[in-house]
């Protein structure tokens, strides 16, 4: 629905904050509006120099006004349109010159401001808390980081001066034509009433067809990043033909509506240049009158139809830019609205040092609920020493992987409280807490790069020994080695060129070289085959050494040997105990047991 938002012609609280990005660059701000200014004078001054050329030496008119240009010209006819023709030379270059000049500071300044724009984006997106990313697409906030942007950058890099420099030439040029004539001025002037309603016409027709426009290009972009995603799932049930006919059906409404803004466009420049037409006709008709009167002279009619050419380019400019302030500024406001989004996870004030010696975890009767009062942990309490390591289990939606989220504070809670070594989570800097973890979860994810970039994740003290050493304990070496370019060698997007147990000993080579003092594997080897599950296993007896260790886990079989194991079901804790504990009592835990077990003897059976 945001982008079907028109945007006001201007919002001066939106303006005022865009302006502020050029804040840092307003010595080039400065000197691109000085070029501007010098570029727009020159603009005006060729029909005053035709001017001349016709009346002091093409058809000498005793009675014209004297121009600042006279001591510098020869009287002979030769020689002086001589010098005309080099000044109106100088003059066409000058303008050239400005303009590029003029063209290029702005253009690098605004490139420069949408930089530090996006990058304090991308700096906010880092900063908000996993809620945001549940509630918000991550299309739409791709959008926001490049096709809002782009409108913005179109704006303030050229949009802004290019109103303004026509704004300028407009009032320059009325200003000389009323100075040499104010009846041809008034007779230019007599077709702007049908101008002024073409233009308000056509703006109205461009913004909606615009608005449809934009509509259609994010429910494109939408759709793409959907399909793309999950082309699998496409190819595997052949969906690909119903796909592309929903595509061409959501791609035919955006081809519709650019069809009726090419329409508007086709009709708009050939109306306003029918009227501009009819102003030069109007002008001819009174210089053919008025110049045997000498009531003006023949420079002046001819200054008068070079103006009123270009006296109706900058009305079509300034009519398209209409509706490029009018995106920009709803652009602003869907930038500004995110860039507002309050960071709800963020350190206190006065954040309390992470305690320095291997410390206890304690749930204190904690509740969380991700939607209003649906509560999925209820009444949590659990203490978890130095070096034990725990197994969590328990039915889908039991509240499980919550339990780790709410450790790592990647939300609060909203009852209770989380400590470690008595200290609430709460008041610790969340980037010094979740330094102290290393996380392995169920679908590994590996950025574009090396293995060894996926491995160190760009942090210093980890060197090659330490990497290696990590690979060697997870099982990984192996496969390493037989790579030809080894720990150099490329992982695609999401580590495509890797099979998911691959994936998975990266993950925990990653996380073992952090030498992390907490470990949480959340359903790490879930989705792996059980070669690898079998490889994982002899590690994990290496990973946990030390450490204090959470096991979230449904294969049942990985986490025997874990010192307590916590039953939740339903968002409680419901039991916990040793696995032989738990299995002598009949309770929850040896119901999974035993039908996890029975459904995986049951084909061995038949």
């Amino acid at each position: 629905m945001e982008e079907e938002v028109a945007g006001r012609l201007y919002d001066g609280r939106l303006m005022r904050r865009l302006v502020g990005y050029l804040r840092p660059y307003r010595a080039a701000v400065v000197l691109s509006l000085a070029l501007l200014l010098i570029h727009s004078g020159l603009q005006v001054m060729g029909p005053l120099l035709t001017k001349v050329a016709v009346d002091r030496y093409l058809s000498p008119d005793p009675g014209r006004l004297p121009t600042p240009l006279d001591p510098f010209l020869p009287d002979p006819p030769r020689e002086g349109l001589r010098a005309v023709a080099l000044i109106y030379f100088t003059v066409l270059a000058a303008s050239f010159l400005f303009e590029f000049a003029q063209t290029y500071v702005m253009q690098t300044t605004g490139q420069r401001a949408m930089f530090d724009l996006r990058r304090q984006l991308m700096e906010h997106l880092q900063r908000l808390d996993i809620a945001f990313y549940d509630r918000n697409p991550v299309g739409r906030l791709v959008t926001r980081v490049t096709t809002d942007v782009d409108a913005l950058n179109e704006l303030l890099s050229s949009g802004l001066v290019t109103i303004l420099g026509d704004v300028l030439t407009l009032t320059l040029m009325l200003a000389v034509m009323l100075r040499l004539s104010p009846p041809l001025t008034l007779l230019l002037l007599a077709v702007m009433p049908l101008v002024a309603l073409t233009t308000a016409v056509f703006r109205r027709t461009v913004a909606r067809h615009y608005r449809r426009i934009r509509v259609a290009i994010a429910r494109i972009n939408a759709f793409l990043q959907e399909h793309i995603a999950g082309i699998a799932v496409l190819q595997l049930y052949n969906r690909e033909a119903r796909s592309a006919r929903q595509f061409s059906d959501i791609n035919r409404e955006h081809m519709l509506a650019f069809k009726e803004t090419i329409t508007a466009y086709g009709w708009f420049y050939p109306v306003v240049e029918f009227l501009s037409l009819l102003a030069l006709a109007g002008i001819l008709s009174y210089g053919g009158y008025a110049v045997p009167e000498g009531a003006v002279t023949l420079g002046v009619v001819v200054a008068f139809l070079q103006y009123a050419m270009r006296f109706f380019r900058p009305i079509q400019d300034l009519s398209e830019k209409y509706n490029l302030l009018q995106s920009a500024t709803a652009a602003s406001e869907r930038i500004f609205h995110l860039l507002d989004t309050p960071v709800e996870i963020r350190s206190p004030a006065a954040p309390r040092a992470f305690p320095a010696r291997p410390a206890r975890i304690e749930f204190d009767r904690v509740w969380f609920a991700y939607r209003n009062q649906d509560w999925v942990l209820r009444d949590v309490s659990l203490v978890i020493e130095p070096g034990e390591t725990i197994a969590v289990v328990g039915h889908t939606g039991a509240g499980k992987t919550t339990l780790v989220s709410l450790l790592l504070r990647f939300y609060d809670v909203q009852r209770g409280a989380i400590r470690i070594g008595g200290v609430d989570v709460r008041e610790l800097d969340p980037r010094d807490l979740r330094r102290h973890f290393g996380v392995v979860l169920q679908d590994p994810f590996l950025f574009t790069g090396t293995i060894e970039e996926n491995i160190r994740l760009g942090t210093a003290h980890i060197d090659r020994e330490d990497m290696m050493e990590a690979a060697g304990q997870v099982n990984l070496l192996d496969f390493i080695d037989s790579l030809p370019e080894g720990f150099a060698q490329p992982v695609l997007e999401r580590g495509a060129s890797l099979s998911t147990g691959q994936k998975q000993l990266i993950s925990f080579a990653r996380a073992l070289a952090h030498n992390p003092r907490y470990l949480i594997l959340d359903e790490a080897t879930s989705s792996v085959d059980t070669e690898t599950e079998r490889r994982v296993r002899d590690a994990l007896s290496r990973l946990i050494e030390g450490r204090t260790s959470i096991i979230i886990a449904h294969r049942l079989s990985t986490i025997q040997r874990a010192d307590r194991i916590l039953v939740f079901h339903r968002g409680q804790l419901r039991e916990q105990g040793p696995h032989a504990q738990l299995m002598a009592a009949q309770g929850i835990y040896y119901r999974l047991y035993q039908l996890q077990y029975r459904d995986q003897d049951a084909p061995r059976q038949a």
